[in-house]
């Protein structure tokens, strides 16, 4: 294998597949990616076994090929070369090693036999429908924060991709929860979705998957069946195991009779938690929100720190109600509300709290308290 590539190209389609690649591999050749070159192309593989990505650049090729280099140290060389470098890379065939060529600079790597590196699964997936990359951006961002980090409750781990109904209408929804707050977001559903099976998307592969599509505008394809995942947009191709688990009926933990309904400016709001926050213990974190007629005072203590309030004007009628919350939970929520007005939906002081986006309805947030 033989090829010339201008840095550019190489070091962005090496970006996006060696963060893939663990740091920390007992199989030798999962921390080496697999270049393959043909027709003007190259194309880049890295897997962990369970998320593997392809991404394909124009390259111009001397001699058709593949070899496998170790995926970091590739990636640090081409990224430490100068900017406009025409790189070629060398190997391949009997040689176990691959030559880096760029100018005066010369580096030879290890390579792995290409026959030890793990064939990508070619599952059939059985529902595929497009969305466009903003709807798919959206849906990550504002759920991706809820998503569980505890090993224990591995089926929470993951955004739960679904095909339902709300208020008759067919939609496709997001939804992820740690047991402390819940995100859910829905959009309308795209053809081809109805009838998908509810998908848990694992954590790496959705925040792997937000990195990509940073950079593209263009539509992505989505196929899945029950174990599997693919999502293929411009040269890259994402696929990924699912989480295996069944996610938990989300619907009970969303109130039905809160009646306390605060209005308030959504940024005005944050700004006074976070400052308010600064007081609260590194611990709980807790602030305290004081609601009577149209005030809220937000105020939090600690025995080392002192202590702080401060006072907010609110739309609020009803009877007065003390209710406490983490801060940063509360700032998680309030940073996904894109319109001026967050709506708060509250029964009592240690019943779970709706919170909502006045511009959006879409979107829905469900917060538990703390006692404070």
């Amino acid at each position: 294998m033989k090829l010339t590539i201008e840095r550019a190209a190489l070091l962005k389609t090496l970006g996006h597949v060696q963060s893939v690649v663990e740091r920390r591999n007992t199989i030798p050749i999962l921390g080496n990616v697999l270049i393959q070159a043909h027709d003007e192309r190259i194309a880049l593989t890295a897997t962990d076994m369970d998320l593997d990505i392809v991404e394909r650049a124009p390259a111009h090729v001397g001699a058709s090929g593949a070899t496998t280099a170790p995926a970091h140290t590739l990636y640090d060389i081409v990224r430490k070369l100068p900017e406009g470098a025409e790189i070629e890379l060398d190997g391949g065939g009997d040689k176990e090693r691959l030559v880096v060529r760029a100018g005066r600079s010369n580096f030879t790597l290890p390579a792995l036999p290409t026959a030890d590196f793990p064939a990508i699964s070619g599952d059939a997936l059985n529902h595929s429908f497009t969305l466009a990359s903003t709807e798919l951006k959206a849906l990550i961002d504002r759920t991706r924060f809820a998503i569980s980090t505890e090993e224990t409750r591995y089926y929470l781990n993951g955004i739960f991709l679904h095909a339902t109904r709300s208020n008759e209408v067919q939609v496709l929804r997001a939804v992820a929860t740690d047991g402390h707050r819940l995100a859910r977001v829905e959009m309308p559903l795209p053809d081809g979705a109805s009838g998908m099976p509810g998908v848990i998307l694992p954590r790496k592969t959705v925040t792997e998957l937000r990195k990509l599509i940073d950079e593209s505008e263009s539509p992505v394809g989505v196929s899945l069946s029950d174990t599997r995942v693919r999502f293929s947009f411009d040269d890259v191709v994402l696929s990924s195991k699912l989480i295996d688990g069944t996610f938990p009926d989300y619907e009970r933990v969303i109130p039905q009779g809160n009646d306390k309904i605060m209005e308030v400016d959504c940024k005005a709001f944050a700004q006074a938690v976070d400052r308010v926050a600064t007081i609260s213990t590194e611990k709980s974190r807790a602030v305290k929100l004081s609601l009577n007629n149209g005030t809220l005072v937000l105020s939090a203590t600690s025995p080392d720190a002192g202590s702080a309030t401060e006072e907010l004007e609110v739309s609020y009628k009803s009877s007065p109600i003390e209710i406490g919350f983490n801060s940063r939970y509360l700032l998680d929520i309030t940073q996904q509300i894109e319109g001026d007005g967050a709506q708060f939906v509250m029964a009592d002081s240690a019943s779970p709290t709706i919170v909502r986006d006045l511009a959006d309805q879409t979107a829905l947030y469900v917060l538990m308290p703390m006692r404070v």
